[in-house]
């Protein structure tokens, strides 16, 4: 089985769509290594040899920031912004959307389910 980056990438894809489980790595990114590494995009996982896997493996080191190294950072950038107090620091503190959407309707993915607030009799 082929483990890079710490993820174990599954046997039977193309190793262009296995290499996309590594947490940041995308379909163009991997189509980048691949072509790098001078491999074909159709080869199967099951069939790459442990010096391929290697070449794979040092190239992402060299090249790329994946997994609880690029987690991390992004953590930290979110960090950075919530204690400056910024625009988008408050919108990430408040858990509300950061990129402009709007919030009177929609926006339920960040907001949450609904909260009925109970009608007053007068």
């Amino acid at each position: 089985m082929a483990r890079i980056a710490g993820v174990d990438l599954p046997r039977k894809k193309r190793l262009e769509i296995a290499l996309t489980y590594i947490y940041g790595i995308g379909r163009t990114t991997s189509k980048k290594i691949i072509d790098q590494c001078g491999l074909s995009p159709d080869m199967r996982v099951h069939s790459l040899s442990e010096t391929e896997v290697r070449q794979i493996r040092d190239f992402i080191e060299a090249n790329y920031k994946v997994e609880g190294e690029l987690s991390s950072e992004v953590k930290q950038c979110i960090k950075r912004l919530m204690d400056l107090g910024c625009y988008r620091g408050l919108r990430h503190r408040r858990n509300l959307p950061v990129r402009g959407q709007r919030t009177r309707t929609n926006a339920r993915t960040r907001k949450g389910p609904r909260r009925i607030v109970p009608k007053k009799k007068k």
